[in-house]
């Protein structure tokens, strides 16, 4: 199909009953930003199922990594969550998407706040070396019911500091706060009150939400997306687009189904 490409299952990662990783083999002129979004699906009864994927691989990876949700009654998941190494996956040829660093103006501290799968942009945003570059801090910071839907997140961190040459990159500078709400652990409660209430900056010895130093990247529930909107333009922040960088960008467009 015109339109796609078709790229090979290479790993398949179960990381709870509800949430797996899978990567790909990637076609050599398949071009993207971090932090972007792609059509990912499989051919079904000859015709393609497709849904909105981040692209959870950095732009310089020779693989294809994706992070999804299991929905027993979603038409793309209930069958994706079944694939295997070897078998086939369709990846559209036109990378979009709203997390870039040309939508936000130059700051001190980008701040990146996910739920759920929201995690997977900044999977690929906290491998970009220009990331770094730009900003003093990155604050990674990832909300989940459970402890156990933090693991996907806590392997990329790790692979990301401990990696020989990203790793200098990131030294002193990224900063990953993981938070459940139904379990006890470390850090407790909804991402959206510890930004609001200036708790999670002060533990990340940060001042409270600036706009005029911070940059904030938004990807997640549609309940916490309205919640961080609010929070931000409360505070004086705004939206920004490729055309008009401003303080923060959000995105909707990732994988529920």
């Amino acid at each position: 199909m015109a339109a796609f490409d078709v790229e090979k299952v290479t790993d398949v990662t179960h990381w709870t009953d509800r949430l797996f990783s899978f990567r790909t083999t990637r076609e050599k002129g398949f071009r993207f930003e971090n932090g972007q979004f792609v059509m990912i699906g499989l051919k079904v009864e000859g015709k393609p199922l497709v849904r909105a994927y981040s692209i959870a691989s950095a732009n310089f990876e020779e693989h294809l990594e994706f992070y999804s949700i299991k929905v027993p009654s979603g038409p793309l998941t209930s069958r994706l969550q079944n694939i295997a190494v070897g078998d086939e996956v369709m990846v559209g040829h036109k990378p979009t998407g709203t997390l870039v660093q040309d939508s936000l103006l130059p700051g001190r501290h980008l701040y990146l706040v996910s739920t759920g799968t929201g995690l997977a942009p900044f999977a690929s945003v906290i491998k970009d070396p220009v990331v770094y570059e730009r900003f003093e801090r990155v604050v990674l910071l990832h909300g989940c019911r459970h402890v156990a839907e933090l693991a996907y997140g806590k392997s990329v961190v790790d692979a990301v500091t401990n990696d020989e040459i990203l790793g200098e990159f990131v030294d002193g500078k990224l900063s990953y706060y993981p938070t459940v709400t139904r379990e006890a652990f470390v850090h407790t409660g909804r991402v959206t009150d510890g930004l609001a209430d200036g708790s999670i900056p002060q533990a990340l010895a940060l001042p409270p939400l600036d706009p005029a130093v911070d940059r904030v990247m938004i990807c997640g529930s549609e309940a916490m997306l309205a919640d961080m909107v609010r929070i931000l333009e409360e505070r004086g922040f705004a939206e920004g687009t490729g055309a008009r960088p401003a303080q923060y960008v959000i995105e909707k467009a990732f994988a529920e189904k």
